[in-house]
């Protein structure tokens, strides 16, 4: 059973995003940052912090260690990753389809 805290954190959500690919904790943050235009910048403490805990919940895995540059570690999200990142995905694709739902019946009401 998926271990799942609905919903995720934004700082979870886009650890998870950019780890479909390796990546280590610097890249994390410039592609978040990149991502959201300079809205979101994870610091290093929330950061590492967050990758502590997705690692202990197997959401992320290890990918490699780079012994010879201060064990800089690239990490990966895991299958199980996958799919807990899909159920928030498709949780705040059902709060976008309501509102819109919500908002096409306010203008048929004008």
């Amino acid at each position: 059973m998926i271990e799942q805290e609905n919903p995720l954190t934004e700082a979870v959500y886009y650890i998870l995003l950019t780890l479909r690919k390796p990546n280590h904790g610097y890249g994390i943050i410039q592609e978040v940052e990149q991502l959201t235009g300079g809205r979101v910048v994870l610091g290093a403490g929330t950061l590492y912090g967050a990758i502590q805990t997705l690692l202990k919940k197997g959401w992320i895995d290890i990918y490699s260690i780079d012994t010879e540059s201060r064990k800089k570690k690239e990490y990966v999200i895991s299958d199980l990753g996958k799919k807990v990142f899909e159920i928030e995905r498709q949780r705040l694709e059902e709060l976008l389809r309501n509102a819109d739902l919500m908002k096409e019946g306010e203008e048929k009401d004008d």
